[in-house]
């Protein structure tokens, strides 16, 4: 036997004092009666002698040494040791998708903690305990640990996963810690049934419920109407599901369809609504079922996503409002060149219109058009006004560039034709996309605050180009090159890795994940990855200066974790298991306040029967 808490035997003082106190104490007490009452109790007592009369103070101060005795003895928390009575533990949890199903008010991931815990808090003293948690990744929870209570609360700290990540890396851990251990106790904590687990106990936690799940949601607008369609499955009965579409977070259905759901047999339905544009739809299963975490999709409208502010600065934005205002991703406001300073922050994109001088942005990207002035950011020089004598045609650059490409995109490359221009010389390196006799006339490429910029050498006023069917494919190129999507589509899986583009000015990026979590990705590069791990709607914020951008997207529970009952081929550790065991220990106080207990009824007994005796 040892102690925990060996300065608790310094209770054992009082036993020395209870002794001290019992010789000195007086054992009268004084009490005015009568003369009669005296010789009616001494008739009494000669009548009947009762010798334990005499015992009734020394059993009571025996009980108290007990009493003191037992109370040191708990305090110092005795320990004993108990031969081939401990083992170690391994425990592997499951903690994939489907484990959030709900099973009597509770998911499947706090019944298999539960159950752990069950184990843990039966088991003999001195008996280890490995936790393996098979959740966003695999990790090492705790690690052969004596100490039940810091067991405990770190396995109820585990938080649920989304993903399917697989048993393989769990496996690998378990079977090292059998081959160094033959005799631990493997349990495998899971909801899903294993053909074959040898040298594995398994602790299966799933039961029969309903869940029905959508997937392969897509969309097409045409003439002002959506019509969504996709897949519903049901995964444990033949069932008619109800699909509503929502626009938004409205709380009305603009439309709803009811598909017969024949048993794991994916049924297909089409939703057709009016809308005359959407930031986001719902579409979502109406019957309730034991996990919700698939019964709805979101999907964003992507030219939503990847919107922007722009200002234009111009005394006439006749043509250039005309061009920009018709794209629903674009905010687009007009702004009077005597307004405009230094202090006007805010925008994604900042375009000049033939001002003689302007100092340069540097939170988002530039177009000027006919500059007159040299910009000492901007990369190019002005060389002076041409006025031809008639107008001259410009020639588009042939090219295998990307940038020419993208400029290129769509255009019918009609005959552009300009009255007058600026002579310009380029600083930096720009791509040219028009030209005339060697001089640059539309040029792209990027200012000294790393923005990216677009240069007209001409007054749209003074070109037959805004009257071409080419100028609104040229002015749509010409924002897709300032503007790269950030993301091209915005309905994921988890487990998926989203790739954003970053624009050259962006100063940070911020995601908020749908548990609320925040994390920042890097800005040094042309892309950022962000890996899914959670279901729900993912929040991401880019900064460029006093300008924000928000996108949205949606990150679905994996197919393959929302199955009810599922079956696996194997979970199994190689090796001959041993029956070893270790030395357990015993530290129960339970029994000792019971002792404790008795001694101090005992005691008060002794004292109740005193007291009768003095009546």
């Amino acid at each position: 036997m040892s102690l925990l808490y060996p300065l608790g035997l310094l209770i054992l003082i009082g036993i020395p004092i209870l002794i001290i106190i019992y010789i000195i104490k007086n054992k009268y007490t004084e009490q005015i009666i009568s003369s009669t009452y005296i010789w009616t109790l001494s008739e009494k007592f000669l009548k009947r002698r009762n010798p334990i009369n005499k015992l009734v103070g020394l059993i009571s101060l025996i009980l108290q040494i007990l009493a003191v005795l037992f109370i040191a003895i708990a305090v110092a928390h005795p320990v004993f040791a108990v031969p081939n009575s401990a083992y170690e533990y391994c425990f592997v949890l499951d903690g994939s998708g489907s484990m959030n199903i709900v099973q009597s008010g509770k998911t499947r991931l706090d019944i298999g903690k539960e159950k752990i815990a069950s184990v843990i808090n039966g088991a003999m003293g001195g008996c280890s305990y490995t936790l393996v948690y098979v959740g966003t990744t695999t990790e090492i929870v705790f690690e052969k640990t004596e100490d039940k209570e810091r067991a405990l609360k770190q396995l109820d700290e585990i938080e649920p996963s989304y993903l399917d990540t697989g048993m393989t890396p769990a496996l690998g851990v378990a079977q090292q810690y059998f081959t160094q251990t033959p005799s631990v106790k493997t349990y495998l904590v899971t909801d899903k049934s294993y053909v074959i687990h040898n040298n594995v106990d398994i602790i299966n936690v799933s039961s029969n419920a309903e869940n029905y799940a959508l997937s392969e949601v897509e969309y097409r607008t045409s003439n002002g109407t959506i019509t969504v369609t996709g897949k519903a499955t049901s995964y444990e009965s033949d069932v008619k599901l109800n699909i509503a579409l929502y626009f938004g977070d409205s709380a009305e259905a603009a439309a709803a369809v009811e598909v017969d759901a024949v048993k794991l047999e994916p049924a297909d339905f089409e939703i057709t609504a009016d809308t005359d544009g959407f930031e986001y739809f719902r579409v979502v299963i109406t019957n309730g079922d034991a996990l919700a975490l698939d019964n709805e999709v979101i999907v964003y409208s992507p030219e939503i996503e990847n919107s922007y502010k722009a200002l234009i600065v111009s005394d006439n934005p006749l043509y250039l409002y005309a061009a920009l205002s018709q794209r629903a991703s674009l905010q687009t406001e007009i702004m009077s060149p005597k307004d405009y300073g230094p202090s006007v922050k805010g925008y994604n994109l900042y375009i000049f219109d033939t001002l003689d001088s302007v100092e340069m942005p540097r939170d988002g990207a530039v177009w000027i058009l006919k500059p007159s002035a040299n910009l000492s950011d901007g990369g190019f020089t002005v060389q002076g006004e041409i006025t031809p004598a008639t107008g001259v045609k410009l020639n588009y650059e042939n090219s295998s560039s990307s940038v020419i490409a993208m400029l290129s995109k769509d255009l019918v490359k009609e005959d552009i034709y300009v009255a007058k221009y600026v002579k310009c010389g380029l600083r930096r390196r720009f791509t040219t996309f028009l030209s005339y006799d060697g001089n640059p006339m539309l040029f792209a490429g990027t200012n000294s605050y790393g923005n990216r910029e677009v240069v007209f050498a001409f007054d749209l006023h003074d070109s037959n180009l805004p009257v071409l069917w080419d100028y609104n494919p040229l002015i749509g190129n010409l924002l897709n090159y300032t503007f790269p999507n950030v993301i091209d589509e915005t309905t994921f899986v988890c487990g998926d890795s989203v790739y954003l583009n970053i624009a050259a000015n962006c100063d940070s990026i911020r995601v908020d994940s749908p548990l609320e979590k925040v994390s920042y990705l890097n800005t040094g590069s042309e892309t950022a990855e962000i890996v899914l791990t959670e279901v729900g709607v993912y929040t991401i914020t880019l900064t460029s200066g006093n300008a924000e951008r928000k996108v949205f997207l949606y990150s679905a529970l994996p197919e393959s974790e929302r199955r009810i009952t599922a079956e696996e081929e194997s979970f199994s550790l190689k090796g001959i298991p041993d029956e070893a065991m270790k030395t357990g220990t015993y530290d129960d106080l339970l029994a000792w306040f019971i002792v404790l207990a008795v001694l101090v009824a005992a005691d008060w007994m002794v004292y109740c029967y005193e007291q009768y005796q003095l009546r």
